[in-house]
């Protein structure tokens, strides 16, 4: 069983790059899609297959009228739990949206974080006012999203001084 496992887990390797191939293909061959990419690659903290996923889903930014519905496409706005006046429950991601799109951005944020200078001045003013470190990530997740669709949407590359450095 086990050589049977392994061969097939090859075959898996092979066919993953093989697929990101032809993505990265795809994109270099269309000029519109490629300047895109070079916009997104000046976000820190975005790597290829976080790009190519944000191109698939936002690469028309005319599809959204502004950030916040393209946040909302991916169910990363704030959702208050809200019954009566006597219920008040914490707010929360929605999560009424593509979870495809919240996967792939959970390690960019993570990344961004901890790993970028912009990211971590996030990170410590968030930290500074109290908040939890897996509300700081779905925060970074929709701060992704927003500095994304701004970027392909003025058609500008990344400016770390808007971000507050």
């Amino acid at each position: 069983v086990k050589p049977g496992i392994s061969s097939h887990l090859e075959w898996l390797d092979k066919e993953i790059k093989t697929l990101a191939r032809m993505i990265r293909d795809h994109i270099d061959s269309d000029p519109d899609l490629k300047e895109k990419r070079a916009l997104l690659d000046s976000v820190p903290g975005l790597g290829e297959r976080t790009i190519a996923t944000i191109l698939a889903f936002y690469a028309n930014p005319d599809r959204f009228s502004n950030a916040r519905q393209a946040v909302a496409f991916a169910g990363l706005d704030p959702r208050q739990h809200e019954s009566g006046s006597s219920v008040k429950g914490k707010p929360r991601l929605s999560k009424i949206g593509h979870a495809f799109v919240r996967k792939a951005l959970y390690m960019p944020a993570m990344v961004t974080l901890y790993n970028t200078a912009w990211g971590k001045r996030f990170r410590e003013r968030l930290a500074a006012s109290g908040k939890a470190p897996k509300l700081i990530i779905g925060a970074m997740m929709r701060k992704l999203i927003h500095v994304a669709f701004g970027v392909l949407k003025s058609g500008k590359y990344f400016d770390p001084t808007l971000h507050g450095g």
